[in-house]
């Protein structure tokens, strides 16, 4: 069955993972701290929302927030997302929750929900990047030089930087795809990509955003709210 409509116009939607613990934000839950006259995760799910290509959104957040997205989906008046659920012990897992929560689509674009400086216009070109194999990531150029390291802290080797890049996320992917992905590939990777590459499924790059930061510290913060004034 197909997330197609009846004049088989495709399905886009977005699974927006905000089920982490933050840890290294000494207490503050980064998720709803207000920058820029919004929370951090408001200005995320905004940009799903006002993407015109997207049309449905799962929110997948820790069992101790569930109420508070909920609320935050009501005040805001976020029309797009279906359902808000809980995440699993894993991000993998939780993104495998939002994916079940979404229900089949054509195309789903996974993001972080630390990552609020997200633009309708990157989320589409995502969409439009992940049609030549099924997949795609955004990324940026690495800027500093890159070294390797030893366990006893010496330097072992310098990277060629001209063949490396950060990823980001929204990553997309043909539906089918990525739910085979999270079912073959059990063991622990850091993003959706990864996953998609493990079947040895090509993975399109697009450009990303310098300022698409994720937040982790309470640095980031300042960071977002220079960004967004």
């Amino acid at each position: 069955m197909s997330g197609s409509t009846d004049d088989n116009t495709e399905v886009f939607g977005a699974v927006i993972v905000a089920a982490g613990s933050g840890v290294r934000m000494e207490g503050q839950d980064k998720l709803f701290t207000r920058v820029g006259g919004r929370t951090l995760l408001g200005h995320a799910v905004a940009a799903f929302e006002d993407c015109r290509e997207i049309s449905r959104i799962a929110l997948v957040m820790n069992e101790s927030n569930l109420e508070r997205g909920r609320e935050l989906v009501n005040q805001e008046g976020f029309q797009k997302v279906i359902d808000v659920c809980s995440g699993g012990e894993r991000r993998q897992d939780s993104v495998s929750c939002g994916l079940e929560s979404l229900g089949r689509v054509d195309w789903v674009a996974v993001h972080d929900g630390g990552r609020p400086l997200i633009r309708p216009g990157m989320i589409a070109r995502g969409l439009n990047a992940a049609r030549e194999t099924g997949a795609s990531v955004p990324v940026i150029p690495l800027v500093d030089t890159i070294k390797n390291v030893a366990p006893d802290g010496v330097v072992s080797g310098t990277l060629d930087r001209s063949r490396l890049v950060a990823a980001q996320t929204p990553q997309v992917f043909r539906y089918d795809l990525l739910m085979r992905a999270h079912t073959e590939i059990t063991h622990d990777v850091t993003d959706d990509s990864a996953m998609v590459e493990l079947l040895g499924v090509a993975v399109m790059t697009y450009e990303g955003r310098r300022r698409n930061i994720k937040i982790t510290t309470p640095d980031d913060l300042w960071l977002a709210e220079s960004y967004l004034q």
